[in-house]
């Protein structure tokens, strides 16, 4: 599972950042479209070429992992329909067991992730996302986590190929991230298969 190691440096301390139970539901409204979506941000909030660090990169990384994890595990609890809870659980599956890894190649980078802006619009858009799918239930729920998993991979793809990976400055964290894109592709297409099969 190396392919997605740089997913989970220091991935304990956005876990409880991440969840969020939020009463509030002022957000369903402007999310049932699913274009409100955490990376959409890392668009328009991640640092100039200059300023974008290797730790502010693996931070980013970090934290859109988490999302897709936590995303998951709302799932599991909410879905009674068996392709999306095995989907949820594909997608936890494939993020958990890369923490195994994840502290021996930090150590190695000597790379600690560090909070950026771009981090926190992540955490506050998931917090958004997490309401809405905490808010659905049923088939309505099934339908906005599965098309909402087509959106974040592809915002999460397009951001490690065209932000990360090019201010990325080491070589062994730039060749993670190149490697992880193959594997981001294959959920992409999982999603959309789902996305489609929920929809007919």
């Amino acid at each position: 599972m190396k392919k997605l190691l740089f997913f989970s440096l220091a991935l304990a301390p956005f876990m409880s950042a991440c969840n969020s139970n939020s009463s509030e539901t002022k957000t369903e409204t402007t999310t049932d479209t699913v274009s409100t979506m955490p990376v959409d941000t890392m668009a328009t909030t991640t640092p100039s070429t200059s300023a974008l660090t290797d730790p502010q990169i693996a931070s980013i990384a970090v934290t859109a992992n988490q999302i897709d994890v936590d995303n998951g595990k709302i799932a599991l609890k909410k879905s009674s329909n068996a392709d999306v809870k095995k989907f949820a659980q594909t997608m936890i599956n494939d993020h958990t067991a890369i923490i195994k890894q994840a502290t021996d190649l930090a150590t190695k980078l000597n790379v600690t992730p560090e909070t950026n802006p771009t981090t926190q619009s992540l955490l506050d858009n998931a917090k958004m996302v997490a309401d809405s799918l905490n808010n659905k239930s049923g088939a309505d729920f099934d339908k906005y986590y599965a098309q909402s998993e087509v959106n974040y991979h592809q915002q999460v793809i397009d951001a490690v190929k065209n932000t990360l990976i090019p201010n990325t400055q080491n070589a062994e964290l730039k060749s993670l991230l190149q490697s992880v894109v193959p594997n981001l592709e294959h959920h992409l297409e999982m999603a959309k298969e789902l996305s489609s099969k929920l929809n007919k």
